[in-house]
């Protein structure tokens, strides 16, 4: 981060307040019978509805338009064990990002302890409040411990974006990438550099979605997770493969995906040479790449490369999906984020990025054209279509597997304003 950028974000977050959400009414308080109504003697009446059936919750009070952007602080970013009171500005920023796509209200909750075990009773016993939880920021792999345990618990959904919001955004670009280039996904051999919480789920969507696993190679710093190597965790298991592969050069050769949740520079040129004829790499970690675009692309023509930068094409970025994830979710009031929903994400998003870009999207990106291409496999954040494309899929995926309370509602989000339907 250069000086100037570090400046402006500290005055960012501090002026003209401090931080970057605040509450505010939606209802009248100006009156002594406003408050009567709001308060004491009112109040009574909403509590003894709720009392006599839990649903009524939903009606009475904000918790069906409420998240809590959760974290213990364990993985913040790039920058690693902070504590969870070093991650509130992310926790707070991501309730920023909920509430400008989605409309969503949302607030960071921070839990000051490492143990599993305390963190997943914590939330649990607070998880009445809200309508949703958005899991965050947490290391792996006590992460997926937490999230599991926490989806047994919880009868509203819980999704741990690291995990899942990065899983479905990938597999929406693979998509449209594997097209492009004339692939199909249950046939491509997929190199993952990476064996986090992120890696891990993008490969299990990637499976769920057709993927061969003995086609997945997954690599940790100490290479290739293959079958029989001892100190392997449960999670890494899963893609453990049958194979004398060893090194990311091994796995790496004839391979038609690379993709990379890992560190900076780790695919030389020589190993991209050595993939397949018309490779696709997602060199996602931040803010540097595991290869720099220009260096990837003077090295293969055939190439389509997608990053994590928002400064290159085809910016793999969770924005694009967790707010309207959790508008769908929220607005048929589903006790879980399942397989279908996600995979219904994943078929509207890579749907959106083949319909012709609107003027408003190329305004903002500052293009005067751009098109379903090699340099351009995802939407830009920007697409206010995104909501409007997204949130029904997922509700629909909800109703038709089972885990909604509410149904499909008719004309939902159809005019694309931004608007959600009263449910």
């Amino acid at each position: 981060m250069s000086r100037d950028l570090k400046q402006d974000a500290l005055h960012y977050h501090a002026s003209p307040v401090p931080g970057k959400i605040s509450v505010e009414l939606t209802k009248p308080a100006e009156t002594l019978k406003d408050l009567a109504l709001a308060y004491s003697p009112g109040v009574a009446a909403p509590c003894l509805e709720i009392a006599s059936d839990p649903d009524l919750a939903y009606r009475y009070t904000a918790k069906g338009n409420l998240v809590a952007v959760i974290s213990n602080g364990t993985a913040v970013l790039g920058l690693g064990n902070l504590g969870g009171l070093a991650s509130k500005p992310v926790m707070e920023g991501k309730a920023l990002l909920f509430k400008r796509f989605a409309g969503i209200d949302a607030i960071d909750v921070e839990v000051e302890t490492e143990d599993s075990g305390e963190f997943i009773d914590t939330v649990s016993r607070i998880a009445a409040t809200f309508g949703g939880i958005n899991l965050e920021d947490i290391r792996a792999p006590e992460c997926f411990e937490i999230e599991a345990a926490l989806i047994e618990r919880c009868d509203i959904p819980v999704f741990h974006d690291d995990q899942h919001g990065t899983a479905i955004v990938t597999a929406a670009g693979l998509v449209n990438a594997l097209e492009i280039q004339g692939k199909r996904l249950e046939n491509a051999t997929i190199t993952c550099l990476g064996a986090g919480s992120a890696a891990i789920a993008c490969m299990r969507l990637l499976a769920n979605m057709g993927a061969r696993r003995e086609n997945i190679y997954m690599l940790d710093r100490r290479g290739v997770i293959y079958e029989g190597r001892e100190g392997v965790n449960a999670y890494k298991k899963e893609f453990a493969n049958r194979t004398e592969k060893r090194s990311l050069s091994d796995a790496i050769e004839g391979a038609d995906v690379f993709i990379g949740l890992s560190g900076a520079d780790l695919l030389s040129p020589a190993m991209l040479l050595s993939m397949a004829e018309r490779p696709i790499v997602f060199a996602c970690s931040n803010p540097d790449p595991e290869i720099k675009p220009e260096l990837a692309l003077q090295t293969r023509s055939d190439l389509i490369i997608a990053t994590g930068r928002s400064d290159y094409p085809n910016q793999v970025n969770n924005v694009l999906g967790f707010p309207f994830i959790f508008r769908g979710a929220l607005d048929v009031h589903a006790a879980v984020i399942n397989d279908e929903m996600k995979i219904a994400a994943v078929d509207a998003l890579s749907a959106l990025a083949r319909e012709p870009v609107t003027d408003e999207v190329l305004a903002a990106a500052d293009l005067k054209e751009l098109a379903f291409g090699s340099d351009y496999i995802i939407p830009k954040p920007v697409d206010r279509r995104l909501l409007a494309r997204i949130a029904p899929a997922v509700a629909r995926a909800a109703v038709e597997s089972g885990v909604a309370r509410l149904p499909y509602p008719r004309g939902y989000l159809e005019d694309e304003s931004g608007q959600r339907a009263s449910v």
